[in-house]
């Protein structure tokens, strides 16, 4: 049986419909989007709030929800605490989960994301084996369990396993990145393949082609995957820390993204992760080429990776989504926010989001990551809401302060500058409530599974 959703208002591409009524199927499917009731018949369900679509989390590694807060301790504060020192800490925990707890974890996290207005995930995982480096007897095993997590707790999901080959350029793999290595192209390749084959088993789940780095994939290997690919999106790591750079002039004679750049065709299926350091050759490079770039300021920041230079490369067209990659931080605004404010500190003004969408800040910034933020999850629909469509939201709850007292013009810049998890009312995925009033709909049952899995692991 259809139902009809009315809020007081609904973004659309071209502007706000205040109000308005959303009809959908028993699939979760909208069949009408209209300013009045046109039906007599069908359920309604009267919502206090305006709906947004929602948000795309560009840039995941599940495991690490696990270890938030645990590498903030610095007894000795002359020492290089950098990533490189953080990445020790990563590795520990990752050798330390068995499947299930793998599962459980990933399914806290993926309840909280949508608790945040997260529909839909791109999982970049690369921990493939198990505790001892070997293959288990499903291929994809780990991968099949962060989608039967994304399937509890009912959030999209884009798995895209990782080609993870070396310790470095040039470098064998080291001892405590033995569950992640695929030692040849084709290795990578049936990995992928069983990837795939394991979202025929949730809805919501596609595959997309990982890279780790450039320093975890040899050249040659890269070229054989990138042949057998072209239909997917191709998510990479790329020049995040001075020292990969470095490394990479000193192994390849060129910078990270000048060596990509020259090397491959890089088109707009490229999904170029932090890209944090790089000169404006590389800026234009990237942006002439119609890659992305997926940013993650909370992780970034963290990690002390350094600011992109966002400004330089929205000038020149550059498109860019937003993830929380170790999830440090879980808030789309905060992410927004972040990476607003880091380019005016750095240029002194304070219109960076304005290249287009009127002006309007907060629109700019929901509008580039959600539709960037799409093709990176491999789908290239650019409306928001629209008939024959998932109806995935999330509800800003029109009875805040700040909202209450705003003009539908100024809702997305109140939202997204002066608001947190308690201005959303919940997160619709297929027409479905999955999280209402900051907390998803399982939360109770999810979090007891993950304190029993952080307890057996003895963590934190």
């Amino acid at each position: 049986m259809s139902k009809i959703w009315k809020f007081d208002g609904l973004l659309l591409n071209e502007g706000w419909m205040c109000p308005c009524y959303v009809t959908t199927n028993e699939q979760g499917i909208i069949e009408e989007i209209a300013d009045k009731n046109t039906s007599s018949s069908a359920v309604i369900e009267v919502v206090s709030g305006y709906a947004i679509p929602g948000f795309q989390n560009a840039h995941s590694h599940a495991f690490q929800y696990a270890m938030s807060g645990l590498a903030e301790i610095h007894p000795d504060p002359t020492s290089a605490d950098d990533f490189w020192s953080w990445r020790e800490t990563m590795y520990n925990i990752a050798l330390s989960m068995d499947p299930d707890q793998f599962e459980h974890i990933a399914t806290m996290l993926y309840a909280e994301m949508l608790s945040h207005g997260y529909t839909h995930v791109a999982e970049f995982h690369y921990v493939h084996h198990n505790k001892d480096g070997l293959r288990y007897d499903h291929l994809a095993e780990m991968g099949t369990r962060l989608i039967a997590a994304a399937q509890t707790a009912g959030i999209g999901i884009t798995l895209i396993p990782i080609f993870y080959q070396k310790g470095g350029f040039g470098q064998a793999p080291g001892f405590k990145q033995k569950r992640f290595i695929s030692a040849t192209a084709k290795d990578y390749l049936e990995l992928l393949s069983a990837s795939e084959e394991a979202t025929k088993n949730y809805s919501r789940s596609n595959v997309g082609i990982g890279i780790h780095s450039l320093r975890a994939v040899d050249q040659y290997a890269i070229q054989a995957t990138l042949a057998e690919t072209k239909r997917l999106p191709i998510h990479i790591h790329i020049a995040e820390q001075l020292k990969e750079v470095e490394d990479c002039l000193a192994h390849y004679q060129q910078r990270p993204v000048e060596w990509l750049l020259n090397t491959f065709d890089v088109h707009s299926h490229f999904h170029l992760v932090h890209a944090t350091h790089l000169n404006k050759k590389e800026i234009s490079g990237i942006a002439q080429s119609g890659a992305h770039v997926v940013l993650c300021p909370s992780t970034e920041g963290n990690l002390g990776d350094g600011i992109f230079p966002l400004s330089t490369f929205q000038q020149q067209g550059g498109q860019w989504s937003i993830g929380t990659d170790s999830h440090i931080g879980l808030n789309p605004l905060e992410e927004l926010r972040m990476l607003d404010y880091g380019q005016r500190l750095t240029t002194h003004r304070r219109n960076q989001f304005v290249s287009y969408a009127n002006g309007d800040s907060g629109l700019f910034g929901l509008d580039m990551a959600w539709k960037a933020g799409r093709k990176a999850m491999g789908n290239q629909e650019e409306a928001y809401f629209a008939i024959g469509q998932s109806f995935d939201a999330v509800v800003i709850d029109s009875q805040t302060p700040h909202i209450a007292t705003s003009s539908p013009q100024h809702i997305l810049a109140t939202l997204i500058y002066s608001g947190d998890r308690s201005s959303f009312k919940g997160t619709l995925v297929r027409g479905i409530w999955k999280a209402k009033d900051g907390k998803h709909v399982s939360f109770d049952s999810i979090l007891s599974q993950y304190k029993k899995t952080i307890a057996k692991l003895k963590i934190r």
